[in-house]
């Protein structure tokens, strides 16, 4: 299981990772994990030729035995010998309500790896250092010390992002909060420090291990400072003889950018932001992880299109229904610019309620 914050870069380093496996011969499947459904990962993941189950509707510690489904469909199908699993990047306590209660009851069947958690350099120094201004509540960094707190290994992703000197304060800010954790320094967009990792997640799971202690009314009070939105918007050209009007990357970074300075007017910190616009065969996706920094092509499709379709996956520290409001004047907005046709359904907008895990096995230290 590789675990993160919300925008942390978790989708592209278990794709990486799963790569590097395939490419070594091995058959891998993937598990995504979401409190809402059309996830963007999913989609993502499936086109990338993977094996990939969805829990969607709570996080894996509210639907373990979903989990255990999945993962079994999966073993049952495709006979994986890895299985790799993305949670929800607001959850904690996972080692807790997932990897222990997997390793008591499954035991004989999988052998858990360490849980790594990948560190997010967009909030982490601010949050680990108790700078003022992350744009978030004490209680929603909350949950993303309690993350760090339980890795096993934690690892600086991004690290094509950041200075030595960067890499090297977020290491210090790590071990003076959290000393002897072990860290790793990654980028999934390139590949640094895979080989290391992949060392990690084949070593036996850690003789010792202490599961902190969990606040479970401050964790269910900081998810739900977070606003989720999830929705389609189907886009296509006001004029019928139009056989190519747009480009598919520049719309869709357009639209993203409108939405980033949109929220970052209304003081709305964004998590995480991710579109996949796709039509036919083509798709390209942006990414947004913070009100303050610019949106991010991960992927590009390269073409012109008359219409397209879009899944939407926003994660942002405000009230739902004003983020679905902006998102709404935005899609108007862009519509108008363009002379486009903009309509958007199947739009599920909610704050993340209060988190009931299925089992909590707590672990003081093992010898």
């Amino acid at each position: 299981m590789i675990g993160g914050f919300l925008g942390a870069g978790k989708t592209t380093t278990i794709a990486r990772l799963a790569r590097r496996l395939v490419d070594r011969g091995h058959r891998v499947g993937l598990v995504t994990n979401d409190q809402a459904y059309q996830l963007v990962d999913t989609q993502f993941l499936r086109a990338e030729g993977f094996d990939v189950g969805e829990v969607a509707g709570a996080c894996f510690c509210c639907k373990f035995n979903d989990l255990v489904e999945t993962v079994g469909r999966l073993a049952a199908v495709e006979r994986p010998e890895f299985i790799i699993a993305e949670p929800v990047g607001s959850c904690t306590d996972l080692v807790a309500t997932v990897v222990e209660p997997l390793k008591h009851l499954y035991g004989r069947q999988y052998e858990i790896a360490p849980y790594v958690v990948l560190l997010k350099p967009e909030h982490g120094r601010k949050i680990l250092s108790a700078e003022a201004g992350t744009g978030f509540s004490p209680k929603a960094a909350y949950l993303f010390l309690k993350q760090i707190e339980e890795a096993d290994v934690v690892a600086i992703n991004k690290i094509d992002k950041l200075s030595d000197a960067e890499q090297a304060e977020l290491i210090e800010l790590i071990q003076r909060r959290f000393p002897g954790k072990e860290v790793l320094r990654l980028s999934a967009r390139r590949g640094d420090g895979f080989d290391r990792l992949l060392d990690v997640l084949n070593r036996p799971e850690p003789a010792k291990r202490i599961t902190p202690e969990i606040n479970y009314d401050t964790y269910a009070e900081g998810e739900a400072e977070l606003g989720w939105l999830n929705c389609t918007i189907r886009i296509t050209s006001a004029s019928e003889q139009a056989a190519a009007d747009f480009s598919l990357d520049g719309l869709l970074v357009e639209f993203a950018e409108g939405l980033r300075e949109k929220l970052h007017q209304a003081g709305a910190e964004t998590a995480h932001l991710k579109i996949l616009a796709t039509e036919g065969q083509d798709s390209a996706i942006v990414n947004l992880v913070s009100s303050r920094t610019p949106v991010e092509l991960s992927k590009a499709a390269q073409v012109s299109v008359s219409r397209a379709e879009l899944t939407l996956n926003a994660r942002v520290a405000t009230d739902p229904d004003q983020l679905a409001g902006l998102v709404r004047q935005e899609t108007t907005t862009l519509a108008r610019r363009h002379k486009l046709k903009a309509t958007i359904s199947d739009e599920q907008s909610f704050r993340p309620s209060r988190p009931v895990p299925t089992h909590r096995m707590r672990v003081a230290t093992r010898d």
